[in-house]
């Protein structure tokens, strides 16, 4: 489905000469971070619930002009990209505006997250295996061999984790055999931060039998 699709057009924007009051109306009706508003049709930018609450209900919008956050996305912009505005904005509304700058409407971060959890990283059957090794001796190219070579699938990648000069990478492996897809990662000097279950179900098992040894030699 087209991202376009999750526009919604059920909140338009308050004007800027609307009072303080109607826009905390506004948020005790909702449960928006942002309210957008706008100026003869002009999208200028949103305003958070937080701010307003510093504002006197008898007030103009327009006497809150400086909180104004101008953040928003293109009706092009790609699904990833939407979810980065929204983590970079710590806002769960997100404007939408044509190439022409008109206000389109808005997206809501549950949707955005839906389309996420619909991408094969989360919705195909596998494991998530995060492997670490040093920032300039990794490679992606070196990874998916790695996972192929064990006949295995790779379903995303992506960095986690950037500390120093050491990274982390998120991997979702289908298929089985992840732990020989472990096994091969070590053999290659990436250090195993988590693993898919298989492999810890194998370290009970040698847990066990260690166990089992020492009460069969009592």
């Amino acid at each position: 489905m087209p991202l376009r699709a999750y526009i919604i057009n059920d909140i338009k924007p308050l004007n800027i000469n609307d009072k303080v009051s109607d826009l905390k109306m506004m948020f005790n009706e909702l449960t928006y971070s942002h309210i957008p508003i706008e100026n003869n049709k002009v999208y200028l930018g949103c305003i958070s619930e937080t701010d307003v609450h510093c504002f006197d209900g008898k007030e103009i919008i327009l006497d809150c002009n400086h909180t104004l956050e101008g953040f928003f996305v293109r009706s092009n912009t790609n699904w990833l990209d939407v979810l980065e505005a929204f983590a970079q904005n710590s806002c769960n509304i997100m404007p939408v505006l044509d190439e022409n700058n008109n206000y389109l409407g808005y997206y809501e971060l549950n949707d955005i997250i839906g389309r996420f959890n619909e991408t094969p990283f989360f919705s195909e059957p596998g494991g998530t295996l995060i492997i670490e090794k040093g920032i300039q001796d990794y490679s992606f190219s070196e990874i998916s061999q790695i996972v192929e070579s064990n006949n295995a699938k790779l379903l995303g990648a992506f960095i986690s984790k950037m500390e120093g000069d050491v990274v982390q990478i998120t991997l979702k492996i289908g298929d089985s055999g992840l732990n020989d897809v472990m096994q091969t990662f070590r053999r290659y000097s990436y250090n195993t931060i988590s693993g898919h279950e298989e492999d810890t179900y194998i370290e009970n098992l040698k847990e066990r039998s260690e166990y089992l040894k020492k009460y069969l030699n009592i």
